[in-house]
């Protein structure tokens, strides 16, 4: 479901005419079950929206949901102890499709060199990553808090709610199924604006800066440091609106509907560490990880916490891709982490300082996360590292672009892009709502504008959907 194309939209609009139209009838001939064809309805508009996307999509996403039910109806009926170790199959049964889609080609290929060829031309089914940690977590929360089994209708909502499915947030049992059982199409002034606001500003974010500092980007520069800063720049410009709009999309939608999702990013580059970051960064991911790996293994209370967050953050490199590049930038940002904790109490620096380092950090690491040929990689690590590769005609040949006409546009862009996380500063430092200026009615409408009138020619499709 790519929010950016008008195909979307259509089948939405489209959709929701038609269940709205039953809803009608319904109402005149069975009033009484009017809920229930409400849920109905919200059910098959995603899967329409999923079959939209591709079929393998759907298929893959109905084997997991519909086994994760079947196998926690099962387990449920034994005893405690029992249910324990059925944990044991049942949670690699549901990962079992997500290992092969994603890291059979690497594992096969790249760490046993076993040179199966097919192995390569596997593509991940969009959103397999999102929806299966949804479900290892309605499992887990099921189980360990000695929750009842929903309902198929409800579990199936809250299992393919479609704003989020293919790219999250990572919604939790207790704040998603909740409202999917007591789901009504109702539409509220105040939801329908809230979520137009959300909606414009997540538009905004993908189609004007995230795909229009997306043609600029030029990832082929090994010895110049200033051009590959420039590369990790604008891809993690790029990789922020892009994410960031679609969570917003996501967050927009849902509130027409009436349901409220969880933020999944309140302006991380407003971050003065990488703890920081980290809890404004892929918010729910961030979350799923702190409660069912990092405190299962002691958390921060025990003497060897620097290996418990070195640990969770090697598997969330490798929960991003199947690829050394991605253990690398994991491994990265878990050796930042740990850094600044050890150092948080020691040392107190101005918030101005505290930002850039923070900053520089992210982006170093976004290296890691665009290059993933090896060569290529370790030599741009080098170059960056290198005091020689700061020299005066680095300096040139990185310079010489900005004065041609397309140079100019891409550093106006950059400009607004600079604006609007000023617009999100100032949103994090006065009023401790992220986004809270840039959804303002009058902002709002000068968005729609930039959308108009700037968004990129081409569309590309969210980054996060290879995840």
């Amino acid at each position: 479901m790519n929010f950016a194309e008008v195909r979307f939209w259509q089948i939405l609009f489209t959709a929701l005419a038609v269940v709205l139209l039953l809803r009608v009838l319904f109402v005149r001939w069975l009033p009484a079950r009017l809920q229930s064809c409400d849920r109905i309805g919200l059910l098959l508009l995603g899967w329409l929206l999923l079959l939209a996307v591709s079929w393998i999509t759907f298929i893959i996403f109905l084997v997991v949901a519909l086994g994760t039910y079947v196998g926690l109806r099962y387990l449920l009926r034994f005893a405690d102890r029992v249910q324990m170790r059925s944990l044991l199959i049942l949670i690699p049964l549901q990962l079992a499709p997500l290992f092969y889609f994603k890291y059979a080609d690497f594992v096969t290929n790249g760490i046993l060199r076993l040179e199966v060829s097919w192995l390569r031309s596997l593509i991940i089914p969009v959103g397999i990553s999102f929806y299966t940690f949804q479900k290892v977590a309605f499992v887990l929360d099921t189980v360990a808090f000695k929750n009842p089994l929903p309902g198929f209708l409800d579990y199936m909502n809250f299992a393919g709610f479609f704003p989020q499915i293919v790219a999250g947030p990572i919604e939790r049992r207790r704040d998603l199924l909740p409202q999917m059982q007591q789901f009504r199409f109702t539409w509220q002034r105040e939801n329908l604006d809230e979520g137009a606001s959300w909606i414009v500003v997540g538009l905004f974010f993908k189609c004007c800066l995230a795909d229009t500092l997306a043609s600029y980007f030029n990832p082929s520069s090994t010895t110049n440091a200033y051009l590959i800063w420039l590369a990790n720049f604008l891809f993690g410009l790029r990789i922020y609106y892009d994410f960031a709009g679609y969570s917003l999309i996501a967050v927009g939608l849902a509130r027409w509907l009436g349901i409220r999702l969880t933020l999944n990013f309140a302006s991380p580059y407003c971050s003065t560490s990488m703890i920081e970051f980290w809890r404004r960064w892929h918010v729910t991911l961030s979350q799923w990880f702190r409660d069912y790996l990092y405190i299962p293994l002691g958390g921060g209370r025990v003497s060897w916490w620097s290996f418990n967050i070195l640990i969770v953050f090697i598997i969330s490199g490798i929960w991003h891709g199947a690829g050394w590049n991605f253990v690398i930038w994991g491994t990265m940002h878990g050796c930042f982490l740990i850094v600044g904790r050890s150092l948080a109490a020691k040392l107190k620096m101005p918030r101005p300082l505290a930002w850039f380092l923070t900053m520089m950090a992210v982006f170093a690491a976004w290296l890691c996360f665009y290059e993933t040929r090896s060569g290529k990689l370790f030599a741009k690590l080098a170059t960056l590292v290198s005091p020689a590769a700061y020299n005066s005609s680095a300096l040139r040949e990185a310079l010489e672009p900005w004065l041609s006409a397309s140079g100019l546009v891409m550093a106006c862009f950059l400009v607004l892009s600079g604006i609007t996380l000023l617009a999100e500063w100032q949103s994090v430092v006065r009023t401790n709502e992220p986004y809270y200026y840039l959804r303002k009615p009058g902002i709002t409408a000068l968005l729609v504008i930039f959308i108009v009138l700037f968004a990129a020619g081409k569309n590309n499709a969210f980054i996060y959907f290879a995840f």
